[in-house]
């Protein structure tokens, strides 16, 4: 049975306040698992036991039920969520006045403190309580698992460590933000027979420094050249397996997007989204004399003037 040396303050793991909305959690969890995620502090034991309890708290505080028991009884949430029986009122969170200690084991703890599995007899002067061994699902668990962009598009084994116990679990290609996998068995058993429940990973992927999401598909930003955005080129983008050739038409603007399909992120059922091209026109900022005369003598015959609309506007 837990005491209070055990109790674990999530919303401190987490460093936000006990009245935080779902938002203010979720944003604070992705910030400590970006900055504590092994992959970012290879060999730092340190980091990878912080991260480890930044999953845990997320675990509990992201799911409306679980964050409920846990402000309700503290560090005998666990407990209840298995079926079990709640403590006595009160005995939540640095609760003085009740002896925990006195009980040997948690058995003893629902015997002697609630007695709702049977009745109540008395034997010289004391309260004893008889249950009976009620019928109790197994129950399922929640944990929260960090990859990068990589393992998130092509798949990965991960060993896992929930608890004490070591579990290997492979993520198929395509996970995405918020995915959640089933896998059977390895959730918390009965606290009344050796059947367990099934555990359900929620993937959170770590931000990439070229790609992201939108929606379905990923994006990124390309970078062009005043005479590519006139003339049209035929240029080099980057996709998640490879370098492939887009054609940019002529007169593209600053912002425009292109789409190119079937090169954005892999789907569970197989094929692929699209990859969205942002095109950013760039402005050189050393240019030869050669170039200088060039663009002279574009601004001396040129009869575009792309503030025309412009000339109305007025108070």
């Amino acid at each position: 049975m837990p005491t209070a040396t055990d109790f674990k303050d999530y919303y401190a793991i987490l460093g936000v306040d006990k009245n935080a909305t779902p938002e203010e959690i979720k944003r604070a969890y992705r910030k400590l698992a970006r900055k504590y995620h092994p992959d970012l502090n290879p060999g730092d034991q340190q980091a990878e036991t912080r991260f480890k309890e930044i999953n845990e708290a997320n675990e509990v505080l992201s799911d409306p039920e679980k964050r409920k028991k846990y402000d309700q009884f503290g560090q005998y949430w666990n407990q209840v969520s298995q079926g079990a029986a709640p403590p006595p009122r009160g005995a939540g969170v640095g609760v003085e006045g009740f002896d925990f200690d006195q009980y040997t084991d948690f058995d003893s703890f629902i015997n002697d403190l609630l007695g709702r599995f049977g009745g109540a007899g008395r034997t010289r002067g004391r309260t004893s309580y008889t249950y009976r061994t009620p019928t109790t699902p197994p129950v399922d668990t929640e944990a929260a698992i960090a990859l990068n962009f990589s393992e998130a598009f092509h798949g990965v084994q991960q060993r896992l460590q929930l608890d004490n116990e070591i579990i290997n679990v492979r993520i198929p290609a395509g996970a995405k933000p918020g995915s959640r996998i089933r896998i059977k068995g390895k959730g918390s058993p009965s606290p009344f027979s050796p059947q367990r429940g099934d555990l359900y990973l929620t993937i959170d992927v770590l931000p990439h420094p070229f790609f992201q999401f939108a929606d379905d598909n990923i994006a990124c930003e390309i970078p062009i050249r005043p005479d590519e955005a006139v003339l049209g080129a035929q240029i080099q983008v980057p996709t998640p397996d490879g370098s492939v050739t887009m054609k940019v038409p002529p007169g593209v603007r600053s912002g425009q997007s292109l789409r190119l399909r079937g090169k954005g992120w892999r789907q569970p059922q197989g094929g692929r989204t699209d990859l969205i091209v942002k095109l950013q026109i760039v402005t050189p900022q050393d240019i030869s004399p050669i170039e200088r005369e060039a663009y002279e003598t574009i601004r001396a015959n040129t009869s575009f003037d792309p503030r025309t609309q412009l000339q109305e506007i007025k108070l």
